[in-house]
């Protein structure tokens, strides 16, 4: 039994010719070994599903599609999210010679040889006394390209010679350069719903798969339309190879195939990217809200995506202070025994050391008066400046000056001294404030200060 999909005559879109450079059978050839993600890939409007916040009826880029008007831009968006397809759309629809460039595998030359080359169509068509034919560079993952890399694009998008579409799953305001930034539109796409994405297996599979596994794959895929046509292509692939051994489901794309196909796919996690900052954010707001379920779901997300240990345990030692501080002084030290343990063991074995400090973590009773008291003596600092020392306190005699006799706490019951030790200008100032989660020194600091004789705030 042949794949589900096969090309042929009763799978090619209705709207698709063959490629004018791949005439006859070995243009078929190469079209039959497109992926399906790509043999789906939509030409029309119509035809595109999700970005409706950015593609309705009436909203600026729709119109300018429409209208054959493509201009510079930025498309930022999450992996499957259509980026490339769209690229591929508005050159279309202005007719337009289309250049595509990964930034992941070109450099200066490349971009230099599309410049000349637009410089060229350019020359032709003034020779010719036309308007010439536009040139719409698509450089995907444009992130990856250094400063001196997006800088050489700068004068030929300044000055029309190209229509550049930059495709990025990164925040162009921190990885595209400034001057570049502000030469073109940024459209940012959202991930397409699990009901968008059964919207294209539908598309693809007609009814051959049945609606319990198209709806599992596309909750499963995560936003991902690429990830959900490959997984089904590779589950109609697997149904196909098994066919000949008979038996039960034999030859079927069934829902325990397509999740087989899903396992087989990389964890969509970017190590440099926003993913890699949501997934600790998450990990962090998950472990302060006590949840250690949640803080075990997103360090596995890590961990399973390669994220680098040693990253995850850093924060792990600044929660462990700034959200549970005094509350459990404990927490720190179970942290920064993590940290040892990620250093002398590494993974995989690490990961039981991660596991148990998340679960400590996130049961620990928790208190930011830490870091309060802390902000609250740097703003105290900031606004007042630094006062001077006390003269009892300063580490040794000063010509001139009367340093006093320092108090030595030792020497009194309870070890306290009464003797004042903040500078003249700050006496009676209080930064720390202990929360009900540091009962315990709350009431050791009412007795420290009426030893004292300070007077309770």
């Amino acid at each position: 039994m042949d794949s589900l999909f096969d090309a042929g005559p009763d799978v090619q879109r209705p709207d698709e010719e063959p490629d004018a450079a791949e005439p006859g059978a070995a243009g078929a050839a190469r079209e039959d070994q497109r992926p399906l993600a790509v043999r789906m890939r939509p030409r029309r409007l119509e035809e595109f599903v999700g970005q409706s916040h950015l593609l309705a009826e009436g909203s600026a880029l729709r119109t300018a599609i429409e209208q054959g008007r493509a201009h510079s831009m930025l498309l930022y968006g999450p992996p499957g999210s259509g980026k490339t397809t769209l690229a591929r759309m508005i050159a279309d629809r202005s007719g337009a010679s289309f250049e595509e460039l990964s930034a992941v595998q070109a450099g200066r030359a490349e971009v230099r040889a599309v410049i000349e080359r637009a410089a060229h169509r350019r020359s032709l068509a003034a020779d010719r006394g036309s308007a010439g034919t536009q040139t719409v560079l698509f450089l995907d993952e444009i992130h990856r390209f250094n400063k001196a890399q997006q800088d050489a694009l700068l004068p030929a998008v300044e000055d029309g010679l190209v229509t550049l579409i930059g495709a990025t799953t990164e925040n162009p305001s921190f990885e595209v350069n400034g001057a570049l930034l502000s030469r073109v539109r940024v459209y940012a796409l959202r991930a397409l719903t699990a009901e968008e994405i059964g919207v294209l297996l539908r598309r693809a599979a007609g009814s051959e798969v049945d609606e319990q596994t198209i709806e599992f794959l596309a909750a499963r895929s995560e936003g991902d339309a690429r990830t959900a046509l490959n997984a089904l292509e590779l589950a109609s692939a697997t149904a196909a190879e098994t066919a000949a051994a008979g038996g039960e489901d034999a030859g079927r794309v069934t829902l325990a195939r397509v999740e087989d196909a899903l396992q087989r796919r990389a964890l969509l996690y970017d190590k440099r990217g926003d993913r890699h900052y949501d997934y600790i954010s998450a990990w962090i707001k998950a472990t302060r809200a006590s949840d250690p379920d949640a803080s075990l779901y997103y360090l596995a997300v890590m961990l399973e995506g390669g994220e680098d240990p040693r990253f995850i345990v850093r924060r792990m030692v600044i929660l462990a202070s700034e959200d549970i501080g005094n509350a459990d002084p404990a927490a720190l030290s179970v942290a920064t025994a993590a940290a040892a343990a990620v250093e002398h063991v590494g993974l995989p074995e690490a990961r039981y050391a991660l596991a148990q400090t998340a679960i400590y973590l996130a049961l620990a009773p928790k208190s930011n008066a830490a870091g309060r008291a802390l902000g609250a003596a740097q703003r105290h600092v900031r606004e007042h400046g630094a006062q001077p020392v006390p003269g009892w306190l300063r580490s040794g005699p000063r010509p001139g000056q009367d340093t006093g006799g320092y108090d030595y706490p030792h020497d009194h019951p309870g070890h306290v001294s009464p003797q004042q030790v903040l500078p003249e200008g700050v006496v009676g100032a209080r930064f720390y404030d202990p929360d009900e989660a540091e009962a315990e020194l709350a009431r050791r600091l009412r007795e420290i200060r009426r030893a004292r004789g300070i007077e309770q705030p």
